[in-house]
Formats: structure tokens, sequence, C-alpha cells
């Protein structure tokens, strides 16, 4: 991860994954718009692949991204604020 560095401002300030967060948001939303149970089905067929994804991501971020144990201390949250 050479030239990169750790990002602590903005919404990721608030959560670690801010782009999963506005996925997440689209996968409730965008059934829930169209009134479809279906879609919120896949949502929970979807959900342990994103945190496996994210669990997954964050191992390697730790392990070869230099500050990031420290950001993980800092930012508590992964997903959604006060939640995970």
């Amino acid at each position: 991860m050479e030239g990169q560095q750790v990002i602590s401002t903005g919404l990721y300030a608030l959560v670690r994954h801010p782009m999963y967060m506005g996925l997440l948001g689209m996968m409730i939303g965008v059934p829930l718009a169209l009134g479809s149970a279906w879609g919120l089905a896949v949502l929970a067929l979807i959900m342990p692949i994103l945190i496996w994804r994210i669990l997954d991501e964050e191992k390697v971020l730790k392990k070869d991204l230099p500050g990031y144990a420290e950001y993980m201390q800092k930012v508590r949250f992964r997903l959604l604020p006060y939640v995970w």
C-alpha cells in the first residue's frame, strides 16, 4: 500500500467504511422505496458477505497500512455510528 495514507476526516471520522455505509443505505432504501419485500430479503443474504468483506479488509489494512491500527482505536465504528 505504498503511497497511501489513512484518512480520518469527513465521514471517515464517524465510520471506518463510509462507502459500505452508503451501500447499506441504498440496499435498504431502494427496496423500501419500491415496496419490495424481496429486496429486503436479498439484503439479509448479502449482509453476512458484507460483514466478512469488512473484517477481511480491516485485517489487511491493519497489517499493511501504517497508522491504520491507531485509526481503528480512534474511530470505533466500522459501518454504523453507535452500532457497529
